[in-house]
């Protein structure tokens, strides 16, 4: 499993991730807050399916 998500697209990941968590927490918006979990795990791991299928690579040739 190749990396498919660069350093910018992570910690976009991260905070939007944060952010949707911490609405779910606050009751703002329901259970679909808690998409974000799917947002910090990808970040983490550093490897988005959905990029795989569509063949995105946001990843710079250093990151690799």
């Amino acid at each position: 499993m190749m990396k498919n998500i660069g350093n910018m697209d992570r910690i976009l990941r991260i905070a939007v991730g944060l952010f949707l968590i911490s609405l779910a927490l606050m009751g703002v918006i329901g259970i679909w807050g808690w998409l974000g979990l799917a947002l910090l795990l990808t970040a983490a791991i550093g490897f988005c399916p959905a990029y795989s299928f569509s063949g995105v690579n946001t990843c710079q040739r250093n990151e690799l």
